[in-house]
């Protein structure tokens, strides 16, 4: 019965992730037809992607440590998934850009809440496995973003619009939230130190015993800005933010990019985002297989290298088929960046999920400035040099991890082999 609840538990915040990525798949494979279809310029497509992610972290950014641990996050998680599910509506109903605006901004903090708290519950659970079960929780969003082009292909198929595939997504949300809500059945039997099944809940006895572990989760501003000086936390959420740019914010662009440089239609646009999508899958099985063979910054060392010759490539190369082969390879060749790199934050914070939380929402406020620099550059330049712009991320890359050599030069950068 226990094994049983810890898996219905895993399955619950693997859920979370699927529905979070779906509606960015979707959002990302029909952000043609939105633009179209509202009327959109470049830097109105860039300001819906930098406000909320901006607006959203500042407004998210006390909920990590706020939240604390046990039944608090599970309140805040279930709450979240509320106002996740109604912004999701609330974007497919949006008559013009003002109201998409105001509904994505709403999205970003609920997801904060009812996802990333949900992601920092499993690190709880998975102190000693952190970079394996983050590999897992990639995976299941890159399942999520995969099935997103797959739906608004299916939506156009059956002669619906981008409208109507936002209200699927919110409807699998309400699934996703029902899953959560069911990790909250007690069993009568069950002790009151047994709750690391549901999800939000920590195992008792995991932490330092000190104040910090109690529900409130916070340590106060001196103690938590001298755990932060001195745990290495600045440096992942700085590499997390650089990777951001060949993630999310490549990923977002990239329809409209094959249209302006390659001359897709519509179509083939969003079976760009498909290949790239489905690559990400590829890479997070083969991932999972890889940490558990060899030590996570060694595989990300690899990967930068990779990096740094595909992008150049991709965007040098003509032919819409050449770009998808090259959007596959470099996206096989990214995939431990996400992964990797949270395990490390997590890590670099032991007992103190909530805190690294809140860092990471701080993080994203100048995180969001990506996705609207690509867009100033694409209005000003063209969207081909906005995106040869992003040749900065595996430089910087290159830069802070690769002179760390083998691993112990890793573990110097503060990795755990």
């Amino acid at each position: 019965m226990q094994f049983a609840r810890l898996k219905l538990g895993l399955f619950a915040a693997l859920a979370v992730e699927f529905v979070d990525e779906l509606f960015d798949g979707t959002k990302s494979a029909a952000l043609p037809l939105i633009k179209h279809g509202l009327s959109l310029s470049y830097v109105e497509i860039g300001l819906i992607s930098a406000v909320p992610l901006i607006a959203g972290s500042l407004l998210e950014l006390p909920v990590g440590v706020i939240s604390g641990t046990g039944a608090r996050r599970r309140r805040f998680i279930l709450a979240g998934g509320l106002v996740f599910i109604g912004s999701v509506l609330a974007a497919g109903l949006a008559p013009e850009f003002a109201a998409l605006l105001v509904a994505l901004t709403i999205f970003f903090p609920a997801s904060g809440t009812f996802v990333s708290l949900s992601q920092s519950a499993l690190m709880d659970l998975a102190s000693d496995r952190q970079a394996q079960q983050m590999a897992r929780w990639t995976l299941a969003g890159s399942a999520g973003a995969v099935t997103g082009p797959l739906l608004v292909a299916a939506v156009l198929a059956v002669g619906g619009s981008w409208r109507l595939a936002f209200t699927a997504c919110a409807a699998c949300s309400i699934l996703a939230w029902l899953a959560v809500a069911a990790t909250g059945r007690r069993d009568p039997a069950r002790g009151p130190e047994t709750v690391g099944s549901d999800v939000g809940a920590v195992p008792a006895g995991t932490g330092d015993g000190t104040a910090a572990d109690d529900e409130s989760g916070w340590p106060g501003w001196r103690l938590a800005t001298s755990i932060v000086r001195g745990s290495g936390a600045l440096r992942w959420l700085l590499l997390l933010e650089v990777s951001d740019l060949l993630l999310d914010v490549f990923t977002a662009f990239l329809a409209l990019y094959l249209i302006e440089a390659a001359h897709a239609d519509p179509l083939g646009a969003a079976l760009g985002v498909g290949v790239r999508l489905g690559a990400g899958l590829a890479g997070d099985l083969v991932l999972i297989r890889l940490l558990e063979r060899f030590d996570g910054g060694r595989v990300l060392r690899a990967s930068v290298w990779l990096t740094a010759g595909l992008l150049p490539a991709f965007l040098l190369i003509g032919g819409l088929g050449a770009k998808l082969i090259l959007v596959a390879v470099l996206t096989l060749a990214t995939a431990p960046w996400y992964p990797v790199l949270k395990a490390e934050l997590f890590g670099s914070l032991p007992g103190r999920s909530g805190l690294a939380v809140s860092l990471s929402s701080a993080s994203g406020l100048a995180g969001g400035l990506g996705p609207l620099a690509v867009g100033l550059l694409a209005e000003h330049l063209g969207l081909s040099w906005a995106m040869a712009a992003l040749c900065v991320a595996p430089l910087i890359m290159l830069v802070l991890v690769v002179p760390a050599g083998g691993g112990s030069g890793w573990t110097r950068l503060g990795c755990r082999d």
